[in-house]
């Protein structure tokens, strides 16, 4: 594929996947202004630097999971909800949460979303 990528290209072929990112989109753009940028593996939300990502594990692993959503935070939270917490650097926690069922983005979550967004102002 050339050009530029779109995230129904990342989710071709799984729709409930699809589903899940725009109800994340949905959710981070009710915040404010939001740049969205789909890349060949995921799709990076951002403002001065990106904060959270959506991405279909499929792609990369022997995985059912129709999406992850990965929150960039500036500390560590906890909670049974994330799959994975990891520290890539020395400002950012990031926690991956995989996105099932019908409504994955209740208020928890668009609290966590929310935090990211600000921190990335």
């Amino acid at each position: 594929m050339t050009g530029e990528w779109r995230p129904g290209d990342l989710f071709e072929g799984h729709p409930e996947g699809l589903a899940l990112y725009e109800d994340v989109a949905e959710t981070v753009a009710a915040f404010g202004e939001v740049e969205v940028r789909t890349g060949k593996s995921q799709i990076a939300f951002r403002r001065r630097k990106s904060f959270a990502f959506v991405w279909r594990p499929g792609r990369y692993l022997d995985s059912t999971v129709p999406a992850v959503l990965s929150i960039a935070l500036p500390e560590r939270l906890d909670s049974d909800r994330f799959k994975e917490v990891v520290h890539p650097s020395p400002n950012v926690w990031m926690h991956h949460l995989e996105l099932l069922g019908p409504e994955p983005i209740d208020a928890e979550v668009r609290a966590w979303l929310e935090t990211a967004y600000r921190a990335a102002g």
